[in-house]
């Protein structure tokens, strides 16, 4: 009898199974590239890449994406294989070829698309180690995909594959090896949140020594203390520190000079320095902007400031 032919229904069952076995192989395989981009970026940084995003909120959202997606791609595919062997006619069904036809489809032009790139680029003298392991990352992934489906068309489903099996151990232990460095790179959630604290301290004090800058060019001279800065018309109210509900440190050194201090969880982190800790802050010189630098160590942490009247008149007629 010719098995090969002999059509079978597609269940309900059926067609839920194998729609969410490849929609789980999709995200887990799109996750897992972001993550490997991820740490490819932390790894090796572009002095031209240059954004106030944190590079962890990206590899957050891949790492869990993989830890829930990834265990549920195995599980319906080891329940696919098992039905298989069950029955093995449902080989035929008519979603099974379609959906498998469709990722080889997806997998080969993402490879050959990939090639093309690192060809392009390649020719144009711009390969860098960076973008050369994001290429790679990618047409391993599309590869191994690829391949996997290839070899499962042909193989006897009834028949036990060594293969197959090597493959998971390797897949699972990349995707763990992944997981591992994400959390390597970002830290724990408990250093992220300690981080978050220190990231809104430092907005803090960048918002009050505006309030401080304001305060010298319309008055002639520094505050005495914070809380002269308060204004019921803008409402601006001195901020707390966001994890002790306590006042920040305010000092007046000299008539130009004053000095902010702040308890600090963690010392800064050069990369996120550069990308969140070195901000824009506006003054009183019409569309320009001055960058000051926030880096700090753990603990307690002052920074000086003295106020240039070049760059900070005091206004002869301040609008109100």
């Amino acid at each position: 009898m010719d098995y090969e032919n002999i059509k079978i229904k597609t269940t309900p069952k059926d067609f839920f199974v194998f729609i969410g076995a490849m929609a789980a192989l999709y995200w887990s395989a799109v996750s897992f590239i972001n993550l490997l981009f991820e740490i490819i970026n932390a790894s090796f940084p572009d002095a031209l890449s240059f954004s106030y995003d944190n590079f962890s909120s990206g590899m957050r959202w891949s790492i869990a994406s993989l830890i829930i997606i990834f265990p549920i791609y195995i599980f319906l595919s080891w329940f696919i294989n098992k039905d298989l062997v069950v029955n093995f006619l449902k080989k035929n069904l008519g979603i099974r070829k379609w959906l498998t036809y469709l990722t080889l489809f997806i997998a080969g032009v993402t490879i050959i698309t990939d090639l093309i790139i690192l060809i392009n680029t390649f020719l144009g003298g711009e390969i860098t180690t960076r973008f050369a392991l994001k290429v790679l990352a990618v047409l391993i992934v599309a590869g191994t995909v690829f391949a996997y489906y290839l070899y499962d068309l042909k193989r006897d489903v009834g028949q036990k594959s060594g293969k197959v099996k090597l493959l998971v151990y390797v897949v699972s232990f990349a995707v763990l090896a992944s997981i591992v460095g994400g959390f390597f790179i970002i830290g724990s959630p408990f250093s992220l949140r300690m981080k978050r604290f220190d990231e809104r301290r430092v907005n803090d004090l960048q918002n009050i020594q505006y309030q401080i800058v304001n305060f010298y060019q319309r008055k002639g001279g520094l505050p005495n203390n914070l809380g002269e800065l308060k204004d019921p018309i803008t409402g601006f109210n001195i901020p707390l520190d966001p994890e002790r509900a306590t006042s920040y440190d305010y000092e007046k050194v000299s008539e130009l000079s004053f000095k902010l201090c702040a308890d600090f969880s963690l010392e800064s982190d050069a990369q996120i320095d550069l990308k969140n800790m070195t901000r824009s802050i506006p003054v009183f010189l019409g569309d320009s902007y001055l960058n000051e630098n926030w880096q700090h160590s753990s603990g307690r942490q002052c920074f000086d400031r003295k106020i240039d009247k070049d760059l900070y008149p005091i206004l002869k007629n301040p609008k109100i």
